[in-house]
C-alpha cells in the first residue's frame, strides 16, 4: 500500500451528504470551533450557512493554493503539484469521526478509486486489510471481526 497521495477522492466522494457528525462533535464545534459549526444545520454537516442547502463539497477541502472558482482548479495550482492537484483539510485535527476513520476497508478504497492501493493489495485483500488496519490504528479500530470480504462478495478469514 502506498502512502496517501492527497488526491482528495475520498473527501469528494463523501462530501455531498455521505458524511455525518455526532451530536458531541457538533456541540464541541459550537463551543470551540464556531467556524465549523456554521456549516451545520439541524444536525446535518456541510450545509450552506445562509441558505441551509447541502454543499456539493466539503467547505474545508482545499486544493493546493487556491480555486479559480467553485468548480475548477487554477492552472497555476495544478502546475505547482506537477500537473496533479493535491488536497488538504483545513480542519484536519477537528474533522468528524467519519473522516477520521476513513478508509475502513480495502473494498471501500477500491470502490472510491483510492490511489493508495497497489496491484498486490488487490491480489491479497486480507493482507492489505491487515496493513490498512495497522496504518489506521491511531485513527480507528480495526475492521470489525476477523472476516474480510473479497471482490466477489465471498468472505475469507484473516489469518
Amino acid at each position: 500500500m502506498k502512502p496517501c497521495t492527497q488526491c482528495g477522492k475520498c473527501c469528494q466522494h463523501y462530501s455531498d451528504g455521505g458524511l455525518s457528525a455526532t451530536s458531541e462533535e457538533i456541540d464541541w464545534w459550537q463551543t470551540f470551533r464556531p467556524e465549523i459549526a456554521r456549516y451545520v444545520d439541524d444536525g446535518q454537516i456541510w450545509m450552506h450557512p445562509e441558505t441551509g442547502e447541502r454543499l456539493p463539497e466539503c467547505p474545508f477541502l482545499t486544493a493546493d493554493a487556491a480555486r479559480a472558482d467553485e468548480q475548477s482548479i487554477t492552472s497555476a495550482s495544478a502546475a505547482n503539484a506537477g500537473g496533479r492537484v493535491r488536497y488538504s483539510c483545513s480542519i484536519y485535527h477537528d474533522r468528524p469521526d467519519d473522516c477520521r476513520h476513513y478508509p475502513v476497508s480495502i473494498d471501500e478504497m477500491r470502490r472510491d478509486g483510492c490511489e493508495m492501493l497497489e496491484l498486490r493489495d488487490l491480489d491479497n485483500p486480507i493482507r492489505a486489510q491487515r496493513a490498512l488496519d495497522q496504518l489506521m490504528s491511531d485513527s480507528r479500530p480495526p475492521l470489525s471481526g476477523p472476516v474480510a470480504s473479497t471482490e466477489s462478495g465471498a468472505t475469507q478469514r484473516a489469518r
